[in-house]
């Protein structure tokens, strides 16, 4: 019985090839998507989990109030860790990690390399196989030097690199560090990633020296006894914190200003380690990588969700669609004597058939299409990580599911003919179908809700990679040098605008720092402290409103004269800012006077809100990073230039550069990899939507055969028969719209409000995506309403439907 259903099944998927395949791919295409977004959804939910210790790993992290604003903080200082493993019961060991960079030489060349500070422990707490040398010893001497696999086999060609050694600088000088140890590679869905491992570094002074609670730079976690309670002892760290740095916060705050009697020292927390990757508040940075936003798995399983289902959907529909064709058959097997139950196994076995078929075909397509997945998802996925015992669970009920879905419904319908009407051709498919006319509305509410989020998007992005950013970023080079003092600075920006083709040079601190002052009416303020030369506004051409720029035609510039952008003056809230007094309290209350204001520019990437900015040319503070503008079209014998002149003044320094517009556009490369998922996504949709649009046209074109074939008969033209059988369908997909647009626009606002710089979303957006799926829903449903309107009426008219 059971082999002569699959022969059945196969007969019908040979003979009606072109509906098979159409079937058999939407169903793949959904499943492969699922799939797909499962092992994302797997990953995101994996990370840190492989740590033996995990369970009861713990970053120190912190709370406090500013501008009666409730922030967290995931960086400490050097003290915590040690201070509160010994005072607070409950703490078993801590381990510090601080993320550096350090210039390494082998033979001639010299190359700077990312890499982690740990203490001597590091291997104990963490899960990191050793796969040579001694996880405990292996970090205790000074020089010591841990390698991964990748890394050992980069610099030495091999892994058994223990026992060689690495030349590292220190200051002018390169000093052999002694390879000790070599680990597995770091797995991808680890927040910690390294290729080197130092020892910490601190010093006697340094770790009794009070002010250090207070210098936050680095991430501290603690490992906890078994029974331990993580609230009972964050509060034992809270009093025991109050008790040892009170006094030194105060006199901080009697020197520095900013508070009075202890307010402001905020709260110590336990953060769990493995919920670090997910948490929106408290993300893995700091020389941590990898963090993610929840919000990501859950947009990502809301479009597996919305893939699957509208490809059941159209299974059932496509099903059901060619079962009209099917009545004689069914009509001919009662009266040999099938029963209705048969029947029904009949018509599952083909469906589960079908869905078999599916699946072999999803996990193939799946394979294909994961390299693509991957580089969007930024991600190191595979196949294998399917095997999962939960994810197998998952896809053996989502298989049942599937088969019952798509052969129930059909199965129940067609066992139902009666054999009179069907052998003499008067069986009809009545009634409304309000299931499915239900169906085809769900499905292109969640397809036109995805075309819409995917115009928000695109729209968003335009406007973040294509908004003028406030200062002219055109044939603009960086070139870092970390730590170079006034002078060398003038000297190599002298010989660098020797060439023709560099138009202006400006050096400046690297990266942002970030600190603060007090003002005349004794507040404070923080802002983003840059310290450059007076050729700095001018090659960024960064309008000046109030004042003037630095000059060397004033020597004071260079020591008491800052310049500050609008959102400062706001902040203090001035009148007239020029002349205004700025005091860093923590450089021995020294005094610069503000010369000039600048308009606001984005000085970070738009989804960052502009703050306060201050400029100065103090002296005493270093450079790190050269803004080289050069004339258009010179970019190759520029940058030969500029090359030859930095290995010629700094030959121990790795050279590296990168264009500003380029440095820019990477701060968006997060929302790029979005604006391309979304687009997939909503693709898959409204393509897979077509498929079950277009099947359900099929039904309706044979259910309405002798209809047309009278139409045309008398006199309807093809333009109107193709407006009736279209009409209908093209009602259910206004309806759908009209459900989509209001749930498109709320979840557009919502996610916006990410963006302290976003569009606002017009009709025109929305009226553009719902014209879109109208266009492509009628150019489905026409293709089969022209075939059925130029059929031949004498056919029509005789035909068995």
């Amino acid at each position: 019985m059971f082999r002569n259903y699959f022969k059945t099944a196969i007969r019908n998927l040979l003979r009606n090839k072109v509906y098979s395949f159409i079937n058999i791919a939407g169903l793949a295409i959904g499943l492969a998507c699922t799939m797909l977004i499962l092992l994302y959804v797997k990953d995101e939910l994996s990370f840190d989990r492989f740590h033996h210790k995990g369970p009861r790993l713990y970053r120190i992290v912190s709370k406090a109030a500013r501008g009666g604003e409730e922030r967290f903080a995931a960086h400490t200082g050097l003290l915590q860790g040690p201070r509160f493993t010994k005072n607070v019961a409950g703490i078993q060991s801590f381990v510090r990690i601080q993320n550096g960079q350090e210039d390494f030489k082998k033979d001639a060349d010299v190359e700077s390399r990312e890499l982690l500070y740990v203490d001597s422990n590091f291997l104990r707490v963490f899960t990191f196989p050793v796969v040579a040398g001694n996880a405990t010893t292996c970090l205790q001497q000074p020089h010591s030097v841990v390698l991964t696999q990748a890394e050992a086999e980069k610099q030495f060609g091999t892994t058994d690199a223990v026992g060689k050694v690495l030349m590292m600088r220190q200051n002018d000088a390169f000093v052999p560090y002694k390879v000790t140890a070599v680990t597995k590679n770091c797995p991808q869905n680890s927040s910690i990633q390294y290729r080197m491992l130092l020892p910490f570094r601190e010093t006697e002074a340094d770790a009794g020296n009070n002010e250090n609670w207070f210098s936050f730079y680095l991430n501290t976690f603690v490992v906890l006894d078994e029974h331990a309670n993580p609230d009972n002892v964050a509060s034992q760290m809270q009093r025991f914190y109050k008790k040892d740095a009170s006094e030194t916060f105060n006199a901080m705050i009697a020197r520095f200003g900013g508070g009075s009697n202890g307010v402001g020292m905020g709260t110590y927390l336990l953060q769990p380690f493995e919920e670090m990757h997910l948490s929106k508040t408290l993300p893995a940075q700091n020389g941590l990588q990898n963090a993610s936003n929840p919000m990501y798995a859950t947009i990502l399983s809301g479009i597996a969700l919305f893939v699957l289902l509208i490809a059941c959907i159209n299974f059932v529909n496509l099903t059901v669609a060619r079962s009209v064709r099917r009545a004689r058959e069914i009509g001919i097997r009662k009266v040999v004597g099938s029963g209705r139950q048969q029947l029904i196994c009949q018509f599952l076995g083909e469906s589960f058939t079908l869905c078999a078929i599916a699946f072999l075909l999803a996990i193939a397509l799946a394979q294909v299409v994961l390299p693509v997945f991957n580089d969007l998802a930024n991600k190191k996925l595979s196949i294998t990580y399917l095997l999962d015992v939960r994810l197998v669970i998952s896809y053996l009920a989502l298989f049942v599911l599937t088969g019952l879905l798509a052969g129930f419904y059909p199965a129940l319908v067609l066992s139902g003919y009666r054999p009179v009407e069907t052998l003499y051709s008067r069986f009809t498919l009545k009634g409304k179908n309000y299931l499915q006319q239900l169906l085809v509305v769900l499905q292109f509410t969640l397809a036109s809700f995805l075309i819409m989020a995917t115009f928000i998007i695109y729209a968003q992005f335009n406007f973040l990679t294509q908004t003028d950013m406030g200062y002219n970023a055109d044939n603009l080079i960086l070139v870092n040098k970390n730590d170079m003092t006034h002078e060398a600075a003038a000297t190599f920006k002298t010989e660098l605008l020797k060439h023709t083709d560099i138009v202006s040079v400006a050096p400046k601190n690297r990266g942002n720092w970030k600190t603060g002052a007090k003002l005349a009416n004794d507040s404070t303020i923080a802002f983003e402290w840059e310290t450059v030369d007076e050729a700095y506004i001018p090659t960024l051409q960064i309008p000046l409103v109030q004042g003037r720029n630095f000059s060397t035609a004033y020597p004071a510039d260079s020591a008491q004269s800052v310049v500050v952008n609008e959102a400062f003056v706001k902040q203090a809230g001035w009148k007239n800012p020029i002349g205004q007094p700025v005091i860093f309290n923590f450089h021995d209350n020294k005094t610069f006077q503000v010369i000039g204001v600048i308009k606001d520019y984005h000085y970070a990437p738009l989804n960052q809100e502009i703050g306060p900015q201050l400029f100065t040319m103090n002296n005493a503070n270093s450079y790190g990073t050269f803004y080289i503008k050069i004339k258009p079209g010179t970019a190759t014998n520029s940058l030969k230039y500029i090359q030859q002149q930095f290995k010629q003044f700094f030959p121990f320094t790795p050279y590296s550069y990168v264009f500003k517009e380029e440095e820019v556009l990477k701060s968006y490369e997060a929302d790029a990899r979005w604006k391309q998922i979304i687009l997939f996504g909503a693709i898959l949709t409204i393509f897979i939507s077509c498929i079950g649009l277009f099947g359900l046209s099929v039904l309706s074109a044979e259910k309405r055969t002798k209809e047309i074939g009278i139409r045309k008969v008398l006199g309807a033209s093809v333009q109107s028969i193709v407006t009736a059988l279209s009409r209908d369908f093209v009602k259910l997909v206004i309806i759908a719209l009209l459900i989509a647009v209001p749930i498109a626009w709320l979840a557009a606002s919502k996610w916006l409000q990410n963006y302290p710089y976003r569009i606002t979303p017009g009709w025109a957006v929305f009226s553009g995506a719902a014209g879109l799926v109208v266009l492509i829903a009628l150019c489905t449903v026409s293709f089969q309403a022209v075939k059925a309107a130029c059929a031949n009426p004498v056919k029509s008219l005789r035909t068995d439907s």
